[in-house]
């Protein structure tokens, strides 16, 4: 079967892109860097293009120049088990960013993440009507998820 491979899209930065990321998740690593050579597109020697995976997701990092912009049209979503995974993943990923409501930030790179307790996601798909509203009231509040105040809302 075919693989879809997220491909990001960098103005120079895609080594230290992949460098970043590997060195934030848990059993990633740099697969295979390509190097432009005489022919360009870039200066000999530069990277191209380079495949990494994040704990097992295959990407692709390309140095396609000053074209395209991320935008939070397209992020990436971190399910956490707990709030010390929420902490790890908010402050080194925020780090050179920016935060936005509801879990959301920009790294450093302008890419996109949701950085989101799977707690948010039951609590929010609750069967009792109320404590699923109470966990999303809780939530519009937020930037960095609070697992324990989530879970306090809901309880009422």
């Amino acid at each position: 079967m075919p693989r879809i491979t997220p491909f990001l899209w960098f103005d120079g930065q895609a080594e230290e892109a992949v460098n970043f990321y590997v060195g934030i998740f848990p059993n990633s690593k740099v697969l295979e860097v390509t190097r432009c050579g005489d022919a360009g597109p870039g200066p000999k020697g530069s990277v191209l293009v380079t495949s990494f995976e994040l704990d097992g997701q295959r990407f692709n990092a390309l140095n396609g120049g000053p074209n395209f912009k991320f935008n939070e049209a397209v992020s990436f979503v971190i399910e956490c088990a707990d709030q010390a995974e929420v902490d790890w993943y908010w402050e080194r990923l925020s780090d050179g960013g920016s935060t936005n409501a509801c879990g959301w930030l920009k790294d450093r790179f302008g890419v996109s993440w949701q950085v989101t307790p799977v707690l948010m996601l039951e609590l929010l798909n609750d069967p009792d009507p109320g404590r699923a509203e109470r966990a999303m009231r809780s939530m519009m509040t937020m930037t960095k998820f609070d697992i324990a105040a989530l879970q306090a809302a809901a309880d009422g």
